[in-house]
């Protein structure tokens, strides 16, 4: 409070002589009298505040004085306070820390002292430990020869720590008369002797052929602290038996070389890779439980040089058996002269029928070629190299199965499996070759069946013939590529090689692209092509009915594709269980059967694109040749001889000189439907639903564009009596072609309805159209404004 007191004192004071010293400087500045009197006013009102002020703070000195004695009285108590609490500390305080302290000291130094008496006790118990486990070694050794108590007291004895076994004070307790070297020293000896004794005892089992002193010895090993050594014998031990194993199997062929035809060799690999897997399956809970937890792996990896060894033997032994680079030599050197031949341009001058020069009409011209290339072993040899893959990805799943971590999710194929020898070997002996094989033996397929192509028989557009075969009308080309195509993508899947499908679907999508779809179109532009041989007639029967059998091919075949290579990607759900795919069981490393699933995606979407392109452009060739130029006649047969600005009377007598009784509304109907009938009938009894649906979507559209112009046409030569006719027979003509739930190609003629509903309509409904016309009731919502107005204007220009 003082403190703030003396701060307000000198704050008044400060700004009372600077206001003084201001008002002076004013005043001596002046320069009147006025000037001079409005000056001394300010100062004298000025002196009064400052006056006023000072007696505030002289009236409160005496509240300030008041707190100012409490404060010393309080001071003075604290003061003996403190002096109390030092005496206290500097007497009993300080004398209890200082005894604290040496409390603690003593603590410290006890437990020290404690832990050394522990350690030393340790290290006495270790070393009694280390002594008896080396007098029971030596005794165990001795005359007894119990080898498996000797085992087991070196066992406890490598439980002691090295410094202990290797210490000052162990080297002069340990020692006797009987065992004088130091402990390590001992120690080392009798593992070594062991180890010798036990290796010699190995041996001898082996060559004895006992199981249980293999497996008695086999588990010493560990004891002694010679776990690579157990491991290293027993791998050589079991590689014997593989190797005896797969010599026996390939012995057995020895008869003669029908004893090696068929499956032969692979059975000889699966064989083999059995026999490992049955070993370590058999023997991997004997390792880990004796050698610990990740030792069958160094088994293993013995296991796999063997299987190196004995597998690369049997490959070699299948290549030069079945003399595998000899037909991969052939296979190279053919010419495909027949799809080659194919592709080349219809020769000039060429009398009678198309492409008569074809290599398909000369049988003889391809038995050079196929006595140098025989498809049967060609394929034997497919089969086999297959079947080998297979199993060679089986027998790694397994591998890896048994190599990875407990937690490990995802797969990963261990690094001596992936570059042993016998990977090179599947590599260099099977994938490749297969991939060539395929490639040939598929190409040669789509060759050999467009050679030995046949149409299906007798196949006519007279409706009144019968067809003696059953749809869909194709060529067996086809169903031969077909079968050909999912064989041999089956068996690339089969293999559960990602590089063998990764290699082959993309050769299946080229071949299928050039060569199939490549085949169909020249047949259909040189072959087949429906041009009519003079103008204004219609294409010759026979060209149309194997067009449109090319067009089938193409469509059939897009759809076997689609369900051959859903079948392999969708999935096959059951009523108990998620559904699991074919792709995740073959090929159930990670990411593998995503990437397989997206290359046969990536071939269906292929074919599809370059299948539906000619599709759509064949299709469009027979509209424009067979079906547009009898489309206008069908329409003016139909409205022949029918007048829509007759009045009623008119009517009647026209139909009483005809001899009906009242007019024939069907007529329009009845001529439509006989001329439609008879175009669109006989093509499609022979084209495929779905290719008939792409040629009748492109008629219709056409169809609605001259049935529009056939109405406008009708333009200031229309009744009111007419115009409700001429809408009734467009909405029979549109009833007749969308007949047989072909309703999705009625919108085709909505403006034709809309143009005629228009011109029927009321005044009242006219109004209300016009008003509607920008809203979402518009019900003339294909016809333009314009239109409309042109619609109305038929029938009033006839009033």
């Amino acid at each position: 409070m003082n403190t703030k007191m003396n701060s307000a004192v000198e704050a008044l004071g400060e700004e009372s002589s600077i206001g003084v010293n201001d008002n002076a400087t004013d005043v001596y500045s002046a320069s009147s009298v006025a000037e001079i009197r409005s000056k001394l006013s300010k100062l004298h009102m000025r002196d009064a505040a400052v006056t006023s002020q000072l007696d505030e703070l002289l009236a409160s000195q005496k509240d300030f004085q008041r707190e100012l004695r409490r404060l010393d009285i309080l001071r003075a108590g604290l003061s003996t306070q403190s002096s109390k609490t030092r005496s206290i500390s500097n007497g009993m305080i300080s004398n209890a820390a200082a005894t604290a302290n040496k409390i603690s000291s003593s603590v410290k130094r006890l437990d020290l002292e404690q832990s050394r008496v522990k350690a030393t006790l340790d290290v006495v118990d270790q070393v009694a430990e280390l002594k008896a486990c080396l007098l029971g070694v030596m005794g165990s050794m001795g005359a007894p020869q119990d080898w498996e108590t000797a085992a087991s007291y070196l066992s406890r004895a490598s439980k002691i720590p090295k410094d202990v076994i290797n210490g000052l004070f162990a080297a002069r307790i340990v020692p006797t008369a009987e065992v004088p070297d130091a402990p390590n020293i001992t120690l080392e000896n009798a593992s070594e002797s062991l180890c010798g004794l036990f290796l010699r005892e190995f041996d001898k089992a082996i060559k004895d052929n006992d199981g249980p002193k293999i497996t008695r010895f086999f588990k010493l090993f560990p004891l002694i602290g010679r776990s690579d050594v157990g491991l290293d014998v027993y791998g050589r031990y079991v590689c014997q038996g593989v190797a005896g194993r797969a010599r026996a199997n390939l012995n057995a062929g020895t008869g003669g070389s029908q004893s090696k035809d068929g499956y032969f060799y692979a059975n000889a690999l699966t064989k083999l890779f059995e026999h490992i897997a049955q070993i370590i399956d058999g023997h991997g809970s004997l390792i880990e439980r004796h050698y610990g937890s990740g030792k069958t792996i160094r088994v293993i990896e013995r296991l796999q040089v063997e299987a190196d060894l004995q597998g690369g033997i049997i490959l070699d032994a299948w290549a030069d058996e079945r003399q595998v680079d000899r037909k991969l030599t052939d296979i190279k050197s053919y010419a495909y002269t027949f799809l080659v031949q194919s592709f080349l341009p219809p020769q000039r001058g060429n009398t009678g029928t198309p492409r008569s020069s074809s290599p398909a009409n000369q049988p003889n011209s391809r038995s050079s070629e196929d006595e140098g290339v025989d498809m049967k072993e060609i394929d034997a040899l497919l089969n086999e190299m297959a079947v080998m893959m297979g199993k060679w990805s089986l027998y790694v799943r397994f591998i890896t199965d048994k190599c990875k971590p407990s937690n490990d999710i995802d797969w990963d194929v261990p690094t001596f499996l992936t570059s042993s020898a016998l990977a090179r070997k599947v590599t260099g002996r099977l994938i490749s070759p297969f991939n060539a094989m395929t490639t040939f033996f598929f190409r040669r397929s789509v060759e050999k069946a467009f050679q030995l192509d046949e149409q299906p028989p007798n196949l006519s557009l007279n409706p009144h013939k019968p067809l003696n075969s059953n749809p869909p009308h194709i060529s067996s080309a086809v169903e031969d590529i077909m079968y050909i195509f999912n064989k041999v993508l089956q068996q690339s899947l089969a293999t559960s090689q990602k590089d063998v499908v990764s290699s082959v679907v993309p050769t299946l999508a080229r071949i299928m692209g050039s060569d199939f779809i490549g085949m169909i179109q020249r047949k259909m532009r040189d072959e087949s092509y429906p041009k009519a041989a003079i103008q204004g007639a219609l294409p010759p029967e026979h060209t149309i009915v194997a067009f449109l059998v090319l067009i089938n091919d193409l469509d059939v075949a897009m759809d076997y594709v689609k369900q051959i290579i859903r079948s392999q990607t969708e999935s096959a759900a059951t009523s108990e269980q998620a559904a699991a795919r074919l792709l995740d069981s073959l090929f159930p490393l990670a990411h593998d059967a995503e990437a397989v699933s997206d290359i046969l995606r990536s071939l269906d979407a292929t074919f599809e694109n370059k299948t539906t392109e000619l599709l759509n452009e064949s299709v469009h060739v027979v509209f424009n040749n067979v079906m547009k130029p009898r489309l206008r006649p069908i329409l003016l047969d139909a409205f022949r001889d029918v007048e829509y600005q007759l009045t009623k009377e008119e009517i009647e007598e026209l139909a009483q000189e005809e001899g009906r009784e009242e007019e024939d509304g069907e007529r329009v109907r009845r001529r439509f439907q006989h001329g439609w009938d008879a175009l669109t009938k006989p093509i499609a009894r022979i084209m495929t639903e779905s290719t008939f649906d792409r040629l009748l979507t492109i008629v219709v559209s056409y169809l609605s564009k001259l049935l529009e112009k056939k109405i406008w046409s009708y333009h200031g030569r229309v009744n009111e009596l007419g115009a409700v006719r001429l809408e009734r027979d467009i909405n029979n003509i549109a009833a007749v072609i969308v007949q047989g739930k072909k309703y999705a190609y009625r919108g085709a003629f909505l403006k034709c309805s809309q143009i005629c509903m228009v011109m029927n309509m009321e005044e009242d409904e006219w109004e209300e159209l016009q008003l509607n016309s920008d809203t979402s009731n518009d019900i003339a919502d294909r016809v333009t404004p314009e239109e409309r107005l042109r619609a109305r204007a038929m029938i009033k220009e006839m009033d």
